[in-house]
């Protein structure tokens, strides 16, 4: 591997480096290495599980990596604004989550879909002009109703708050056929560059704003708005000109739209997206509905905001595990479906769950090992609700689970039967927090959130086994989880160690977990099967 990223490495440094080496080292060792490389790639495509790793990474540093910079903003929020501010930053950006899959409504997979059999042009031409057409509708609605929009959800006194979470959420909808254009056309590296570059701005203007002249960022606020606003529009701000840069970054795509409605082909489109609507809407409302519910159940109001910022920022310390999932989740569906036809794709896909299983093991090993380091990515103020991260690193680690176990409904063509799935857990989602919230607080939303997703995971284990069985190792993936249960609660009994001794003694731990579990899959009788 080492000698395939050198010779990429000859692509990229030019000849100014070529006076290094002897001139027979430069005709030799890069026919070598490309031999090399040649006789990795033939290995990776013999073998579907390094392949699918390999794909995951890939994805991880195209598209992740610009998710993984914006939670850097986590720190600085959690140490600037008090948790009431917080938390209105946390239910602000649900609402902008949820909005932003009705505002798209499913266009995206529909733009996909039919652009394999019809003109991509023509089809994009489509998509946009709908998604354009929608945007300016709910802009115009917006802007005419946003003082009782913002009084509906109880912030009457900063109405200018929802003008600028609308506006974000219609650039945001407006780019999303674009990106999928580049993703179609194969423009990696400009689908990276300008994702890259909208995270880069935000979080510039944001150290701009808020740390480098906070003065003068209030005293222009006031201004604008007319009352003592604060530092919290500017968070607003700041995403409001990234995702106006993103939009500008795209038009190079847009030189050939030209506005087009063909009902033949738009209305086929929409009934395509209808369910994509559904499931989307559903699997939104089990993410962020508790960050929307909590100030409207908890019974003391005073403090709600302030139990929502710490619940929002303890939940951002599951950020390592919703990456790998999301990466997961790029990679894994092309995977699935090209692999589906072959004779010992059952095996295959078994051995992909021990794998992810024991990868998002070692992910909530990793964070509660360590959570004497990764705790000051919040502010101490916040991390008093520390105790929820391994509820929400479980529900995570449950989600992607059932993301593996959903390649039973997608091989089969029954999507409806997932539908069906995610509008349970929504439901059980909704249903919990309105019964646990006022109970236990923020405490209730995370086992919620953590019942859902166990649920979820059970009902298509137990569903999927009857239409498309695959021969999951359920005592092996027990014991994975057994093990891991126990050196997280051994580790809990070393509290009263010193700092570097408790460190010292996780690390043991952590290495002999992950030690014995890829040992024990190298040995795994389903090795020989799906490497064949």
């Amino acid at each position: 591997m080492a000698g395939c990223n050198t010779v990429v490495s000859h692509f990229f440094v030019g000849r100014k480096n070529n006076h290094h080496h002897p001139q027979h080292q430069l005709l030799h060792q890069p026919l070598a290495r490309f031999t090399r490389c040649a006789t990795f790639a033939m290995h990776m495509a013999h073998n579907p599980i390094k392949s699918l790793a390999g794909q995951t990474a890939v994805y991880g540093m195209g598209t992740i990596i610009p998710r993984l910079l914006n939670y850097f903003l986590v720190p600085l929020y959690t140490r600037v604004f008090a948790e009431d501010i917080y938390g209105q930053i946390t239910e602000l950006y649900a609402y902008v989550a949820f909005l932003l899959v009705l505002l798209t409504y499913g266009m995206e997979t529909a733009f996909f879909r039919y652009a394999q059999k019809n003109d991509s042009i023509k089809v994009f031409n489509n998509a946009f002009s709908a998604i354009l057409l929608s945007s300016s509708v709910f802009l115009l609605l917006l802007l005419l109703f946003y003082q009782p929009m913002a009084a509906a959800i109880r912030y009457s006194g900063n109405p200018e708050y929802v003008i600028f979470i609308g506006l974000i959420v219609a650039l945001d909808a407006l780019t999303a056929i674009p990106f999928a254009l580049l993703r179609k056309q194969n423009k990696a590296r400009r689908f990276a560059t300008i994702k890259l570059w909208n995270v880069a701005v935000n979080i510039g203007l944001n150290l701009i704003f808020i740390l480098a002249i906070p003065k003068v960022s209030i005293a222009i606020s006031d201004t604008l708005f007319g009352h003592n606003e604060g530092l919290l529009i500017w968070v607003f701000i700041a995403n409001f000109v990234a995702s106006l840069l993103s939009l500008l970054m795209l038009l190079p795509q847009m030189r050939q739209y030209r506005w087009e409605i063909d009902k033949k082909l738009v209305r086929p489109m929409l009934n395509y997206a209808l369910p994509v609507l559904v499931v989307g809407l559903a699997g939104m409302v089990n993410e962020v509905i508790d960050k929307i519910l909590l100030k409207y159940l908890l019974p003391d109001q005073a403090t709600a905001m302030a139990e929502l910022g710490i619940y929002g920022a303890n939940f951002k310390l599951g950020v390592l595990m919703t990456l790998f999932i999301q990466m997961f989740r790029y990679a894994a569906e092309p995977f699935f479906f090209a692999e589906a036809e072959k004779k010992d794709a059952p095996s295959l896909f078994a051995r992909v769950m021990n794998y992810f299983v024991v990868t998002g093991l070692l992910i909530f090993l990793l964070v509660m090992l360590y959570l004497d380091l990764f705790q000051y990515f919040i502010g101490k103020s916040f991390r008093e609700g520390i105790f929820i991260v391994p509820i929400i690193l479980m529900a995570n680690l449950f989600y992607g689970i059932f993301f593996n176990l959903s390649v039973w409904y997608k091989l089969t063509d029954r999507t409806s039967n997932g539908a069906l799935i995610s509008i349970l857990g929504a439901a059980i989602t909704i249903g919990l927090n309105i019964l646990l919230i006022p109970l236990m607080g923020y405490v209730g939303a995370a086992w919620a959130r953590f019942s859902c997703y166990a649920v979820m995971m059970a009902v298509s284990f137990w569903w999927g086994q009857r239409i498309f069985p695959i021969p999951y190792q359920l005592g092996r993936l027990l014991l994975y989880f057994v093990a891991a249960m126990l050196i997280y609660v051994v580790a809990l009994q070393t509290a009263e160690l010193p700092v570097y001794g408790r460190l010292a003694l996780n690390t043991l731990l952590f290495t002999l977990f992950a030690g014995s579990a890829f040992y024990f899959e190298r040995k795994n009788p389903l090795a020989t099967t799906s490497n064949q």
